[in-house]
């Protein structure tokens, strides 16, 4: 039985197959989140290779559960027909808050962004609080006095579908070392600066436990991160 407290890097979703539930419909090519509330909302499909006329479209988690780690495949409750018919995305362009409305029309889905947080100050590039994990990845982590890396990964509840993590290669500035931060500490995301500002000083997060990306993300490893920061540990609130 699977450790229900391990969690899962999203790099390593990357080509996952996509089944639907009457046949393969593409690849996982990127995925979309939140970031007023840190979950993932979309799945993108590359349906390169498989449909006549390829396309690239949005999946929600209302669609799929857990992915299937041992054939590193995504099951989907969607028909290869209905996934064929679903509005197209341009990759080039950020998902508009219109293509989500017809997405959640399409397929019958409430619309999550009634229930977003709300904000302000960041130019309009489509939904402002949407952002594709490829983008993002790569993006300079800030600290309060100094940058200190870029985003290498996001770790992620594969039920919940919620980020619990973002990884941080601090690469020239310590030989590569990787540690982890929790969403929560984030300022601030910027598209027009790449960057992504953590409330945190550089040194302690040189500092930090170091994570090792071929060692599991448990609940042990999580306590001493949350110790040594002395924040409040998202499962105090009843999440596990």
């Amino acid at each position: 039985m699977e450790d229900a407290t391990v969690l899962r890097s999203l790099k390593d979703l990357e080509g996952f197959n996509i089944n639907a539930s009457d046949g393969e419909i593409g690849r996982v090519r990127d995925f979309y989140f939140d970031d007023g509330r840190w979950v993932i909302r979309y799945l993108v499909a590359n349906t390169q290779g498989f449909w006549q006329a390829a396309k690239e479209v949005l999946i929600s988690p209302r669609s799929f559960g857990k992915p299937d780690w041992l054939s590193r495949t995504f099951h989907l409750t969607l028909t290869v027909e209905k996934a064929q018919h679903s509005p197209s995305i341009d990759a080039a362009k950020p998902v508009s808050r219109q293509l989500e409305q017809d997405h959640a029309l399409y397929y019958g889905w409430p619309g999550w962004w009634n229930e977003a947080p709300v904000r302000t100050g960041e130019p309009d590039y489509g939904d402002p609080h949407l952002r594709s994990v490829m983008e993002v990845t790569g993006y300079q982590i800030l600290a309060m006095d100094e940058a200190i890396g870029h985003v290498d990964d996001f770790i992620v509840d594969d039920e919940s579908w919620t980020i619990r993590y973002l990884v941080v290669n601090t690469g020239i500035w310590w030989e590569g070392k990787k540690v982890l931060l929790a969403p929560l500490w984030v300022n601030q995301i910027s598209w027009a600066e790449s960057r992504v500002s953590v409330s945190l000083p550089k040194q302690a997060i040189r500092n930090s436990p170091e994570w090792q990306p071929e060692q599991p993300v448990n609940r042990e490893y999580e306590s001493r991160l949350y110790d040594y920061y002395g924040r409040p540990a998202y499962w105090v609130d009843g999440e596990k």
